[in-house]
């Protein structure tokens, strides 16, 4: 998948964590969006965010269209699904 591929996992959990509130905080509406989102995520330039996005969003349409496999998950009494091997 693009997002990962392209060296873009270099983005801590926390920094993924603030990046989706800070998208879902501030759409496409928003006047200065990326300059808004960097700033949430913190160490990021409004560049850096916005194609932290653009691969997110390929992600998504490489997933939808089937062009990758969803996981083989079994089901887990204890708590749901979990990803079999």
């Amino acid at each position: 998948m693009a997002y990962m591929s392209h060296g873009y996992g270099s983005w801590t959990t926390r920094e993924n964590k603030d990046f989706e509130r800070a998208v879902a905080v501030y759409d496409k509406e928003t006047p200065d969006r990326w300059e808004n989102i960097a700033k949430a995520v913190g160490g990021k330039t409004k560049e850096e965010v916005k194609r932290h996005y653009e691969l997110l969003v390929e992600d998504l349409r490489s997933i939808e269209s089937g062009k990758v496999p969803l996981p083989n998950y079994k089901k887990n009494a204890a708590n749901g699904y979990v990803k079999h091997k």
